[in-house]
C-alpha cells in the first residue's frame, strides 16, 4: 500500500485524516517517521504554512507528504484570529483559552459571521498541489458539545442547529473545512494511483 505522510502530530486532525482518506492509502504522521521538529508556521496566509510544513518533510525524508493548515475567520474581527488561530491567545495557550479570547472579543456584538477555513498543501512527486475547503458560519455565545476540538464549541455551520463539538466525528466529517479540503485531495489522489 502507498505511504503518505500527513505533517502533523494532532490526533485529533490524524484520526478525521484516517477517517476520510479510508484504506486507499497509509497516512503516516510525523511521529511515526521518526520526525520529532517543531517546524514553523511563519506564513502570513495559510496557502504559506502548509506548504512550509509539507515541503520540511518532502525534503528531509524524501517522502509524499501533505500538510494543512486551517484556522477560524471573524469578519467582526477583520478576518483573525486567521493564521493564528491555534496561538491566538498567546503561545502555550490552551482550547479553552482561545475560545475565551474569541468570545471576550465578540461580547456585546450581534454581527458573528465567521468562516472556518483549511488549505491543504500536498507535495505529491516533489510538485505542490493546494486544496482549499471553507465552511460558513456563526460564532455562537458560549460554549456547546464535548466532542472534536480547538474552536469546534463555539462555531455552528450555516444551515445546521449544531456546533462541530456537538456533533460526531462522522457527521463532522460529512461537512467540515478540513473534509472538504481532504475530499478534493484524496479525489486528486485517486486519479494519481
Amino acid at each position: 500500500m502507498r505511504k503518505i505522510v500527513f505533517a502533523s502530530n494532532n490526533a485529533h486532525k490524524l484520526q478525521e485524516v484516517r477517517n476520510k482518506i479510508g484504506s486507499s492509502m497509509e497516512v503516516l504522521s510525523m511521529n511515526e517517521i521518526g520526525c520529532f521538529d517543531d517546524i514553523p508556521e511563519t506564513a502570513e496566509t495559510f496557502e504559506g504554512n502548509a506548504e512550509i510544513k509539507a515541503r520540511w518533510i518532502a525534503d528531509k525524508y524524501q517522502l509524499d507528504c501533505f500538510a494543512d493548515d486551517s484556522g477560524l475567520c471573524i469578519d467582526t474581527l477583520n478576518g483573525a484570529p486567521g493564521v493564528y488561530s491555534a496561538r491566538y491567545a498567546g503561545e502555550g495557550c490552551t482550547f479553552s483559552d482561545n475560545n475565551k479570547k474569541v468570545l471576550l472579543a465578540l461580547d456585546g456584538i450581534r454581527e458573528r459571521q465567521a468562516q472556518f477555513v483549511t488549505v491543504i498543501c500536498l507535495i505529491w512527486k516533489g510538485k505542490s498541489y493546494f486544496f482549499r475547503g471553507e465552511v460558513e458560519g456563526e460564532i455562537i455565545e458560549k460554549l456547546e458539545g464535548t466532542s472534536g476540538f480547538g474552536y469546534d464549541p463555539i462555531f455552528k455551520p450555516k444551515g445546521h442547529p449544531l456546533t462541530y463539538a456537538q456533533m460526531d466525528l462522522n457527521e463532522k466529517n460529512q461537512l467540515s473545512h478540513r473534509a472538504k479540503a481532504l475530499q478534493m485531495m484524496s479525489e486528486f489522489l485517486q486519479r494519481q494511483l
